[in-house]
């Protein structure tokens, strides 16, 4: 497209306001990847005149007001990054609370002109509340090679040593809120029975007292096992140092659409185990290890370190991974899908086909 044509795209967020949660680095990776399709996009923030599309990434209520009054004028978007059932678990809200905001937030995907989700598994959730499919477009989440990298064995050995980690020690991450959704409780209990093993989480209480559970999490988090140590929200441009650090990435989650911490895991070439989700069976096959006791947490990590070679596969299998979501893969899906709707704009029509075929 030559310079006089850009597609404006003003970018909604205010994701930036609670640190440590996925839905901001998502929405980072984006603004950055953006970047460069320059000669296509002009991407602006929070400008609501003079645009072409209005692309929402959280759900404020300003943001709601400010799309409704837009109907007709502009293209709208809202990425979808969780639905009523992905909440439960997460925040403790009194009944009437979650209800009026369930019922706001089905509101708000259903008012929009287009939905993108990051699970392919959340189409169908969509649909089940009454929105077409045809407004709907799967394009995963992804992160750049440029946050998220594998260290050298000499920097991995440096940093260790600089962390008063010992160089034998077998490492196991954990990233993401401290909520029973992230399955903290498991991730204890597999520490509990491993105490030769190194267990390390980044994250805290993001939304403070209303985190579901949040007396008996803190507890917890105060108090672990010796072998376990609660990092806090660490900035996101330290994170790729403790995915280095570790041997292994480990996230029980009992409920998830496309944890950011994965794909920054793949990036820096480090096995995973995770929860055996639905969720996760059309986006991740073949690319991580799976349990759902702890007992079979546990088996897995025996046998990554006893056996070098089941270890090496599993490593093999999380840089396939990253390599199918690399920046370069799923940026060209949003080219294509802002293009698309450019063009069904300037002919008044709105069915697009821009599905995400990996």
């Amino acid at each position: 497209m030559n310079k006089k044509s850009k597609i404006v795209i003003s970018m909604f967020s205010s994701s930036e306001k609670i640190k440590g949660q996925g839905v901001d680095s998502a929405y980072q990776e984006l603004i950055k990847a953006l970047e460069d399709f320059s000669d296509d996009f002009e991407i602006v923030f929070k400008k609501k005149s003079f645009i072409d599309i209005a692309h929402f990434h959280t759900v404020d209520f300003r943001h709601f007001l400010f799309q409704l009054i837009s109907k007709g004028r502009i293209i709208t978007v809202v990425t979808v990054h969780f639905l009523p059932q992905t909440l439960e678990n997460s925040l403790n809200l009194p009944f009437f609370l979650k209800h009026i905001f369930y019922n706001y937030l089905i509101n708000f995907y259903k008012s929009v002109d287009y939905l993108v989700v990051v699970n392919p598994n959340f189409v169908k959730e969509l649909e089940s509340y009454g929105i077409a499919e045809e407004r709907i477009t799967y394009i995963p989440n992804f992160v750049s090679d440029e946050s998220f990298y594998p260290f050298t064995q000499e920097q991995i050995e440096t940093e260790r040593k600089n962390l008063g980690i010992s160089l034998d020690k077998f490492v196991i991450f954990g990233n993401g809120q401290v909520q029973i959704r992230k399955g903290v409780q498991n991730f204890l209990e597999v520490a509990k029975k491993m105490p030769d093993t190194e267990f390390l989480w980044a994250g805290g209480f993001s939304f403070g007292k209303i985190t579901s559970g949040y007396e008996n999490l803190k507890k917890m988090v105060e108090n672990p096992p010796t072998n376990v140590k609660f990092l806090g929200i660490i900035d996101r441009k330290k994170m790729n140092l403790y995915y280095n650090i570790s041997d292994l990435f480990f996230l029980p989650s009992y409920n998830e659409l496309f944890p950011m911490s994965i794909l920054e895991a793949m990036a820096c070439h480090k096995p995973l185990l995770l929860r055996d989700l639905q969720e996760y069976k059309d986006i991740l096959n073949g690319y991580y290890l799976k349990g759902n006791e702890v007992n079979d947490f546990i088996s897995e990590i025996k046998k990554l370190r006893i056996n070098k070679d089941y270890y090496e596969q599993a490593k093999e299998n999380s840089i396939l991974g990253g390599q199918f979501y690399s920046k370069n893969n799923v940026t060209s899906k949003w080219r294509e899908f802002y293009l698309n709707l450019y063009e069904s704009k300037k002919q008044n029509r709105k069915n697009p086909s821009h599905k995400f075929n990996g």
